[in-house]
């Protein structure tokens, strides 16, 4: 064999180590760090330092004296960069207050939450709304779009609030659009648009400002089960284009597949852990690699 062939394949092979590296890096942060490990190795800690969300002991109660409703009670979550997280469990098991507290909308009464390596209770509430204006996109069940404005003018909403102009705002809005299938319908109201279209919209206006961590309450749950797994494969791959933590709150069965781990919370503590068939699919892949 040539020097130059064999300098070429040993370059092939580093490149390729190189990707490996970074997905086994990446795996090797979602096998169990303590025995609270769920199905698969999976735990609600992760090792290694590429975390996203990072909750300690977090603790959330309602009202006060003898109608205190316990929300949260000591939740231990990590959520590693690129990752799809998804919460489930019974109605009322403190889902939806964890994601809030996460996404810094609610305030959390003890335990320790940093994300992104920022602590909401360390920011004035102009700082926190500037940190979320910036860094966290959210996802609904209700589409919750003005009637009233063409979707590029909805999608563009983010970016006014955020200080940008209004043309370029639009230009951004309508290349969104364009990137979730909708670039011909960009000055049609929302009442013209499927509920899946339309979901697809609110993922846009949750995505156009270029958010670190997205946080979808029950996203799919109004949706027929194409149009689910539709939207499910276009936050899948929103996600891993740009290295964007997922959180999805949901009762959805259909869309588990999608997950890289599932915690599942009740009575607001986060009981089993379990890796999804994501994390399989990634872990398949660097084996095989």
């Amino acid at each position: 064999m040539s020097g130059r062939r064999r300098q070429a394949e040993s370059e092939q092979s580093g490149t390729s180590n190189g990707r490996g590296n970074e997905q086994m890096e990446r795996m090797s942060m979602m096998q169990a760090t303590n025995s609270g490990g769920g199905k698969g190795g999976a735990s609600a800690v992760l090792s290694g330092g590429n975390v996203a969300v990072r909750c300690r002991g977090v603790v959330k109660t309602y009202g006060t004296g003898g109608s205190a409703v316990r929300a949260l009670r000591g939740v231990d979550i990590d959520v590693a960069s690129g990752e799809l997280l998804m919460l489930v469990g019974p109605s009322g098991c403190g889902k939806t207050t964890l994601i809030s507290v996460v996404a810094g909308v609610l305030e959390r009464d003890g335990g320790e939450c940093s994300v992104l390596g920022q602590d909401y209770e360390q920011m004035s509430s102009s700082e926190r709304a500037a940190f979320r204006g910036k860094n966290v996109g959210f996802v609904f069940q209700q589409f919750n779009l003005i009637p009233t404005l063409t979707i590029a003018e909805n999608v563009s909403v983010p970016l006014l609030i955020n200080g940008v102009p209004r043309r370029e705002a639009l230009a951004r809005s309508r290349e969104m659009l364009a990137k979730v299938g909708l670039g011909d319908r960009t000055n049609d109201e929302p009442r013209k648009l499927s509920g899946g279209q339309q979901q697809r919209v609110a993922i846009s206006c949750a995505l156009v400002h270029k958010p670190k961590l997205l946080v979808c309450d029950e996203p799919t749950s109004a949706l027929d089960a194409v149009t689910g797994q539709k939207v499910m494969e276009l936050l899948r791959a929103v996600a891993a284009d740009n290295e964007l933590s997922l959180v999805v709150v949901t009762h959805d069965q259909r869309i588990f597949e999608f997950a890289d781990r599932i915690a599942e919370m009740n009575d607001g503590h986060i009981e089993k852990v379990s890796a999804g068939a994501g994390h399989t699919r990634a872990e398949v892949g660097v084996r095989e690699g």
